[in-house]
């Protein structure tokens, strides 16, 4: 029997191997489309409107070209589970179709999700907090770890960290990333800011490209310089009270171990000679 899968573009060999390791039981079956539930793992939530109406129109003309693969229903008798194929799904109700192609499998609930991972991942259907959330599902439900999921998907073990880490920054932040306000290169920007809320808004807002959020975050982290200039009260107090009694300006400059330096700024000639009158008759 021929792998209805290989010849498919856009599905690679994670998926065409992940189905061969399956029983296929049916292939190029059709089913009633009111007979399909949706899958509880589904990574994807997000569908955008437009490439759904898009979809919906080319079936509408052309009919579905590729199967969607489903199993059968745990809980509900006479029903099948979607693993695969959501959007294709969703557009084919809209499309008014009454029956859909499928592949029919044997697939528990770590293989189902492992199939619907791979499809979205393949294809590039996941928004970067969908794909983030499908990888702690694997880990948090199913026992992998950062090496396995790694190997599995076939990305560095870095993009998956990476990955995960977005999903500690704020919640109105994820849903940013979510609806494609910003991009996961300003996410990433973003990881570890106190004020990660206000900058996002503000690349929203300023339309702001990565590289320029990157010199705006690098200009907020800079230290500002101490101010050399803060003095102690009783020292400006001190310094007030001698310009007053001689005429010209004071700075007292206090040091470790009880020492400094005391300066004088004269403008004329006549005010250094007071000075020297003054310190002469008291020394």
């Amino acid at each position: 029997m021929i792998n209805p899968f290989k010849s498919k573009k856009g599905l690679g060999r994670g998926l065409s191997s992940l189905i061969g390791d399956s029983h296929i039981k049916t292939s190029n079956n059709k089913i009633s489309i009111s007979s399909i539930v949706p899958n509880k793992n589904q990574p994807r939530k997000f569908f955008e409107k437009d490439a759904l109406e898009e979809l919906t129109n080319s079936i509408k003309e052309r009919g579905i070209i590729q199967p969607l693969i489903v199993r059968k229903s745990e809980d509900q008798d006479d029903k099948f589970e979607l693993i695969a194929g959501e959007r294709r799904w969703q557009a084919a109700q809209s499309a008014g179709l009454h029956e859909v192609p499928v592949i029919i499998i044997d697939a528990d609930n770590l293989k189902s999700l492992e199939l619907a991972i791979i499809e979205n991942v393949q294809r590039k259907d996941l928004n970067p907090i969908e794909e983030a959330e499908s990888y702690k599902n694997l880990i948090d439900n199913f026992k992998y770890d950062q090496d396995k999921v790694s190997q599995f998907i076939g990305k560095s073990r870095s993009h998956i960290s990476n990955s995960l880490r977005l999903l500690l920054l704020p919640d109105k932040i994820i849903d940013m990333i979510k609806f494609r306000k910003i991009s996961q290169g300003h996410a990433k920007i973003l990881l570890g800011l106190e004020n990660a809320l206000l900058l996002a808004e503000k690349i929203i807002k300023k339309k702001l490209s990565v590289r320029q959020t990157e010199n705006l975050v690098r200009l907020l982290k800079k230290k500002p310089r101490k101010n050399t200039n803060q003095k102690d009260p009783n020292e400006i107090a001190t310094e007030n009270e001698l310009a007053d009694k001689i005429g010209m300006r004071v700075v007292l400059n206090s040091k470790k171990g009880n020492s400094g330096k005391i300066t004088f700024e004269y403008k004329e000639l006549d005010q250094l000679d007071r000075l020297i009158r003054i310190i002469k008759s008291n020394y």
